[in-house]
């Protein structure tokens, strides 16, 4: 069998999918750094044969290779310099969320609002046990 196609083809796959392809290259301002978000597919397809013609008369043999690859932007991250925390990331969809996508970037901003409560009682809690302590 010729592998030549085959090794051709890989070649090119993994060019394609080289690491800047697939995820970008972070894009730095002054108060922000741009994470692009992607997503890919890929098909790969290889094959030979060989026979004779009818009546046993001549010969022939070949192969062939192919394969594809898409890559299509999904998102971009921006992660605000100097601010720290969940408040400092921010993920920007560039494709119509599904139902998940956006019950899950509705419910975010509501979890953030209660993991602050949560840490503001813990802290009026332990002062008021300090205060307890002391007296």
């Amino acid at each position: 069998m010729d592998v030549e196609p085959i090794k051709t083809t890989v070649e090119e796959l993994l060019k394609v999918l080289a690491t800047d392809n697939v995820i970008g290259e972070t894009i730095e301002t002054e108060d922000k750094l741009l994470i692009p978000v992607t997503k890919f597919g890929m098909a790969f397809g290889a094959g030979s044969g060989e026979g004779q013609g009818p009546g046993s008369q001549g010969g022939g043999k070949g192969s062939g290779a192919g394969g594809g690859a898409g890559i299509e932007p999904i998102a971009m991250i921006a992660v605000f310099k100097g601010v720290k925390g969940p408040e400092g990331v921010r993920i920007m969809h560039l494709t119509p969320p599904n139902p998940i996508g956006r019950a899950i970037s509705e419910a975010v901003p509501a979890v953030i609002d209660l993991m602050k409560e949560s840490k503001e009682t813990v802290k009026d809690l332990t002062k008021e046990e300090k205060k307890e302590e002391t007296a």
